[in-house]
């Protein structure tokens, strides 16, 4: 074999045994699911805007080149983490109309209907525009117009469409129910055409022009809501007009050595990371080795507690009153932690929520923007199903939400994730449905040290959980801790979900201690996580294999 063939196989080898490399970049770093949205974050960066201008920007931009799960007809969570310490949350997430009543998806049977994830029926009123308005106006620093400007040329100029763009536009089952979704998105679009969307360009020339009022009151708000009233579908102008984001506070608490800053309620995912986590430190779980079944077998067994608590307990904060000092009290968690068989898995029959002092008798997509001030920006948002409801505004060019199934439209029955939701998420008027988003910044010796988030419903509680673990209780760098395998248990239904990649003789413990597995191959967990860690000084950027995105700075 001729030498340089032999070096060159050494060389690829290397490569292939190193795995992927995360990126690099000494003062500010954008990490998203699409490479035209990191690109546009990554200028506004260079260009003077701080990390919440960034996040914006991106955020718009993914409702162009990302219709899968950006938007601006949905909604979603903005983590911030100030340079000097102090952090806000601002929850954009949709609310249910006015016109929403409890048992408005279910059949003359009683049993849950396809409306709440299919057609005009199925949209919450959207909260993204609102929401980015509100991030700029109280902590950006750089014009709104020129933060939709890159957008609005995506949009108009076009992009040249990947693989995957138009893998997921060929293969959504909902957009050919509409014929407005259908014209737009159904084209016979090839891999590298250039992809133009004329409506949804000037709508966003609108709220660059206007600011959310467009949206919200004006023109943008006129085009939804007749389309509304003609099509059955129940968002109002009035429900539109009494939008407003809200401004939270986070949830804090710590693991070891290391600070953590998450999402409160109506996100279930930061009582989940808390939980979860205080269940692990110094369970000793870890000490059996990455991928043993000792150590999926009780971190299964942690996930499942939580779920079981999230079933009965979480819903909408100002709707409805949750135990949330009770559930993360140390000895509460202390308590669920001693409830697990070390050898066995517990049927999710015999593990019913616990009682916390206080108590009463899909799709989406993540980034994370860190500027060089030392701001850190972790923002989840989402139209719930891939491309939501399947439905877009006539007119205005974008897809609007199915996020009414994120409801329990009947408690105790399975939503389209498969979780059991109880009736503190049952549907009121005006009301937040409970999500799993879990935007989250951890800090070291009160400095920034990694922002994390992800999209995939139920399974980013699990997939956030475990990259963090891997970071930092298995020492993985972070690109390797995104990379690698993920399983994930939600209580119901009582089924171990695992990647491929882990051992047959781990998946065959599991199943010898109770567990019923689901190998899902190569279809994956489907939760991609975008992570950025602060690494000695480097900010180290990761995108998940899983689904494509990119990675930059400068």
């Amino acid at each position: 074999m001729p030498r340089r063939l032999v070096f060159s196989i050494a060389i690829l080898l290397s490569a292939v045994l190193q795995g992927r490399q995360p990126e690099r970049a000494r003062h500010a770093m954008v990490v998203s699911g699409d490479p035209f949205a990191t690109d546009v974050g990554v200028k506004v960066l260079q260009s003077g805007g701080n990390a919440i201008d960034a996040a914006v920007a991106v955020g718009f931009a993914l409702a162009v080149t990302y219709p899968y799960a950006g938007n601006l007809g949905g909604g979603g969570f903005m983590l911030i983490r100030f340079a000097d310490g102090r952090s806000t949350f601002i929850d954009f997430r949709e609310r249910a109309p006015q016109a929403a009543t409890r048992d408005m998806y279910l059949d003359t049977s009683g049993n849950p209907t396809r409306e709440s994830v299919e057609g005009w029926r199925a949209s919450g009123v959207p909260g993204t525009v609102r929401g980015f308005e509100f991030a700029h106006r109280k902590y950006g620093r750089a014009k709104w117009d020129a933060l939709l400007a890159p957008a609005i040329e995506l949009a108009s100029k076009g992009f040249p469409a990947g693989y995957t763009f138009v893998d997921q536009i060929k293969s959504a089952r909902n957009l050919p129910n509409d014929p407005e979704s259908k014209r737009i998105y159904l084209k016979n679009t090839e891999p590298g055409d250039i992809f133009t969307q004329p409506d949804l360009a000037r709508t966003l020339q609108r709220i660059a022009k206007f600011g959310a009022a467009d949206f919200y009151e004006g023109e943008t708000a006129a085009l939804l809501t007749s389309a509304m009233a003609k099509h059955g579908g129940l968002v109002t102008a009035a429900d539109l007009k009494n939008y407003a984001a809200i401004e939270r506070v986070p949830l804090t608490g710590k693991y070891r050595d290391y600070g953590i800053v998450t999402a409160p309620l109506p996100s279930s995912g930061g009582i989940g990371l808390l939980q979860t986590m205080g269940m692990l430190e110094g369970s000793g779980y870890e000490k059996p080795g990455l991928g043993s079944a000792a150590e999926i077998h009780y971190v299964a067994e942690v996930m499942r507690r939580y779920f079981a608590d999230r079933s009965r307990y979480m819903g909408d904060p100002d709707f409805v009153k949750v135990p949330v000092s009770g559930l993360l009290d140390p000895g509460y968690i202390r308590a669920r932690r001693n409830s697990i068989d070390k050898d066995r898995a517990t049927p999710s029959d015999q593990v019913s929520p616990g009682r916390p002092a206080g108590a009463e008798g899909t799709e989406t997509t993540h980034f994370n923007v860190v500027d060089a001030d030392g701001n850190a920006v972790a923002v989840t948002y989402t139209l719930n199903d891939g491309f939501g409801s399947g439905i877009t505004v006539p007119g205005a060019g974008f897809l609007l939400n199915d996020e009414m199934d994120d409801f329990s439209a009947k408690p105790g029955a399975a939503n389209m994730f498969g979780l059991v939701q109880g009736e503190a998420n049952a549907i009121q008027p005006g009301k937040r449905p409970l999500s799993a988003m879990t935007p989250t910044i951890l800090t070291r010796d009160g400095k920034f040290f990694m922002t994390v988030g992800a999209p995939g419903g139920p399974r980013i509680i699990t997939a956030v959980l475990q990259v963090i673990l891997n970071v930092l209780d298995f020492r993985m760098n972070v690109q390797d801790a995104v990379d690698y395998p993920r399983f994930h248990h939600q209580w119901q239904p009582d089924r171990l979900s695992m990647e491929r990649g882990f051992s047959p003789d781990t998946i065959a413990l599991l199943k010898a201690r109770g567990y019923d597995v689901d190998e899902l191959g190569a279809a994956r967990v489907s939760s991609a996580v975008e992570v950025i860690v602060n690494d000695g000084g480097w900010l180290q950027g990761a995108t998940d294999g899983r689904r494509p995105g990119k990675a930059a700075g400068y």
